[in-house]
């Protein structure tokens, strides 16, 4: 592999980090067990959850892709050599929000359900303004000195927020959010680039965005007249029907087919190359939809190339 790992805080994570949101939901424990071990052999090791994944499901509760990671990890006896993230504030009612009793009782329920005693990287998943910052961090900071977090970020948050939680931290000197996780990717630029990429940049901060690849979309499977069996399609294909949509599957094809790559492969290797992106963030339903994700880590763009996927989607 051309590419080494990236730093979050204290952790070592691979270039791709394996989105955990379809274990339990697209992909039942068996076929998630297959994709999580070839990702593994591949070198990977920065698996991303959250305690409300996948409570939409009827019948669901929330948890399950946590319960499935950490039975393979049970199963497989690596929890040392890998990077665990998962997130609280998000859940169902009672679970909902970043009320310090909440934070607390969340993340012994993530421990059980991952069947380890330490997360490695902990979300705040949704801002909660109906708390003070002060409160949030307070509380985060206790869970890191008492071992069961060992790194503390941000996902769903405003500038705004995220400066005050950083000033609050460092004044203080207590725990400190290493990472941001926003929705970001080519035909989703507004939603980190301005002031909240600029309060990361500024502290340090590493992003991991979500939806990196837009649902799908910027796989390159969605065409005029295509029908994609998956479950977020109909939010993929809506960008059919903007022009810069279009645009930005036209700049990625090129850059494809001139670097004998995935469209996917190309569109995660923007992002990755993008002020203060430590890893994207994707997820895999099947064992065959992994390679073009793993592939960001040896595909390195030039200035032009990088630079024609950015007009595309201004």
């Amino acid at each position: 592999m051309a590419d080494t790992h990236r730093t979050i805080g204290s952790l070592s994570v691979h270039p791709l980090a394996l989105g955990g949101n379809v274990f339990g939901w697209t992909a039942d424990e068996k076929q998630s067990f297959a994709v999580l071990d070839a990702y593994a052999e591949a070198g990977g090791n920065f698996l991303d959850t959250a305690d409300v994944y996948s409570a939409w499901v009827p019948g669901n509760q929330g948890g399950e892709s946590e319960t499935v990671i950490g039975d393979w990890m049970a199963a497989r006896g690596n929890r040392d050599a890998v990077v665990v993230a998962t997130k609280v504030g998000h859940g169902v009612p009672e679970h909902r929000g970043l009320k310090p009793a909440v934070i607390k009782a969340d993340v012994e329920a993530s421990l059980r359900r991952l069947r380890t005693d330490r997360i490695d990287l902990y979300y705040t998943h949704v801002d909660d303004e109906s708390v003070p910052v002060e409160d949030i961090i307070t509380t985060l900071d206790a869970l890191v000195k008492e071992g069961k977090v060992r790194e503390i970020a941000a996902s769903n948050i405003t500038a705004e927020r995220l400066r005050a939680s950083l000033a609050f931290s460092e004044a203080s000197g207590l725990a400190k959010y290493v990472a941001i996780q926003p929705h970001y990717n080519l035909v989703s630029r507004d939603t980190y680039e301005g002031d909240l990429a600029a309060a990361a940049a500024e502290h340090g901060l590493a992003a991991v965005p979500y939806f990196a690849l837009a649902s799908g979309f910027l796989t390159g499977k969605y065409r005029p007249g295509a029908t994609v069996d998956s479950a977020r399609a109909s939010g993929a294909g809506k960008h059919l029907e903007s022009e810069r949509g279009v645009r930005v599957l036209a700049a990625l094809d090129e850059v494809a087919a001139a670097r004998g790559a995935e469209v996917a492969t190309v569109a995660l290797a923007w992002l990755a190359a993008q002020p203060t992106v430590a890893t994207p963030l994707a997820s895999a339903r099947t064992v065959d939809q992994l390679p073009a994700l793993l592939a960001v880590a040896d595909l390195k763009l030039t200035d032009t190339e990088l630079t024609k996927l950015t007009a595309a989607s201004a």
